[in-house]
């Protein structure tokens, strides 16, 4: 296929951090490939972070949205209409929970509060993002999340982003069934452990990564432009017929059971 993939598209990106994230990494990818770029970021703490990345590849604008809240979602459509007549790529890399509920036994970190704030921001974002944006995005357009393995099985202090991560997959295929008469495509993609800045709340993350190198069927971890490639593939025309998907970026990890039974 000739010429940069993502050439006149234009991709809305939520959940830059610093510029370890996965969504930096789809981001500058994107760019290279020919796209142009809005930012989202949550607030005045995260813009410090976020508007310097954003400016340093040309973004088109950096704007403030707390998606726990309806109105700054609406507001940000309104934003975005004022750069663009429509938005092509939606990248949905948005996950929080408590920092004390990833730690523990699930059932005593999991409280009710937990609970709502987790689900709210990590898979519920997801089709509110969705849901305000449709108008804006024509036929051949796609939307693609970040989920993670604990969402299929059990990964220890991982706890209630995990049963999240499991609402997203699915909200995913229901999304894709829905747009999917829209033509709007969307997927997300199952990266394996990476070191982020979300990662780090996460106990035992650092050992996690040393040990999951060794028992990958690829004998390795992941780095965050593995998953920016495999996002640039989603939300090129390079996979115009996929949606509903959950694409393991992982080395391979999920498909392992017993590592050795020596």
């Amino acid at each position: 296929m000739a010429g940069p993939l993502m050439q006149g598209k234009h991709a809305l990106v939520t959940g830059v951090a610093n510029d370890r994230s996965i969504a930096w990494a789809i981001a500058q990818l994107f760019q290279e490939e020919g796209a142009e770029l809005v930012f989202t970021y949550p607030g005045e703490s995260m813009e410090k972070r976020v508007r310097p990345l954003a400016e340093s590849i040309g973004a088109r604008a950096c704007l403030d949205c707390d998606v726990a809240k309806d109105a700054d979602i609406d507001r940000t459509v309104a934003e975005v209409k004022k750069i663009w007549d429509r938005v092509d790529v939606l990248i949905h890399s948005i996950g929080f929970a408590p920092r004390a509920a990833l730690d523990g036994r699930f059932t005593d970190a999991t409280t009710r509060e937990v609970w709502a704030i987790t689900m709210d921001i990590s898979a519920y974002s997801l089709i509110g993002l969705a849901r305000a944006f449709r108008p804006m995005m024509p036929p051949g357009s796609s939307i693609v999340s970040l989920t993670y393995y604990g969402a299929e099985k059990v990964v220890r202090n991982y706890n209630v982003m995990g049963v999240a991560k499991a609402a997203l997959e699915c909200s995913t295929r229901y999304l894709a069934e829905d747009l999917g008469q829209d033509g709007i495509r969307v997927n997300t993609i199952s990266a394996g452990p990476l070191k982020t800045l979300a990662a780090a709340g996460i106990k035992g993350m650092r050992s996690m990564l040393g040990e999951n190198a060794e028992k990958t069927p690829l004998r390795r971890n992941i780095d965050q432009v593995d998953v920016a490639k495999a996002a640039l593939y989603l939300c090129s025309d390079l996979g115009l017929s996929v949606t509903g998907e959950t694409l393991h970026v992982d080395a391979g990890q999920n498909i392992m059971g017993v590592v050795s039974m020596g």
